[in-house]
């Protein structure tokens, strides 16, 4: 069984992480490490997160000296990782149990670098709001006007990060999409398990409900890393916008 790294970054969600890391902890697949890369100055929750941690040896706290962001505070966590597999998850999402075990297992069978997974959208009282189901992302052209990945089910081999040199840029919000698209375009690719193994967090204050700061990133995202013009970069905006309205 081979190790699973689990790379959780945490920002102030104390109401959220202590049944997100039941939903790790108790996974069927157990030969696992759970990196928490705890990306805030103010202390008051590592102490919270210390006791949490004494209760399994695998969890593992790094605390940055100074916030970091959720994707630099990744790069940190895969950097300090010892998994074949690496598996994200934000601190306010969830897990079924099997989780790990069906996807690693679908990805062996299929012999499969980087897997994703449908999943359900949640909100505050965690009562169901919608749902994503997965597909087959194969290249740059089936992702580009709409992410359709969420954060919270990939599971992809740790050398294809390491042999690509790919690590997750310094945006707000957007940072996983620019991590996506860098691994397409070394031909990399995602394949769906149509499992909803995942339980995503719609939560109205958090940093991906920002409207404004979604669309800026957005336009970065084409812009700067894609390397498009104004002009190219607004146009793949306003499908990415669009279609994301289409799906609430």
């Amino acid at each position: 069984m081979d190790l699973v790294s689990v790379i959780i970054p945490y920002y102030k969600k104390r109401n959220f992480i202590k049944e997100t890391l039941i939903s790790v902890t108790n996974q069927s697949y157990d030969n696992l490490e759970v990196l928490i890369i705890y990306d805030d100055t103010n202390l008051n929750d590592f102490e919270f997160l210390q006791n949490i941690a004494k209760s399994d040896n695998r969890i593992k706290i790094i605390k940055n000296n100074t916030k970091l962001g959720a994707g630099i505070s990744r790069n940190l966590g895969i950097e300090r990782s010892n998994g074949k597999y690496i598996a994200f998850l934000d601190a306010d999402d969830t897990w079924s149990l099997d989780k790990l075990k069906s996807q690693i297992s679908f990805m062996k069978q299929n012999n499969h670098k980087i897997s994703h997974t449908s999943y359900y959208i949640i909100d505050e009282k965690k009562k169901i709001i919608g749902q994503r189901k997965a597909r087959n992302i194969l290249s740059i052209n089936d992702i580009l006007k709409s992410c359709d990945i969420g954060l919270s089910t990939v599971v992809l081999e740790k050398n294809i990060i390491v042999h690509h040199k790919i690590k997750f840029p310094k945006l707000v919000t957007k940072e996983d999409f620019v991590f996506w698209l860098m691994l397409l375009k070394k031909n990399n690719k995602f394949y769906a398990q149509d499992k909803y193994l995942t339980n995503w967090s719609d939560l109205k204050n958090s940093l991906s409900s920002s409207t404004i700061q979604k669309l800026m990133d957005g336009f970065r995202v084409y812009n700067q890393y894609m390397n498009f013009n104004i002009f190219k970069s607004l146009y793949y905006l306003f499908c990415l916008s669009l279609n994301y309205l289409k799906k609430r």
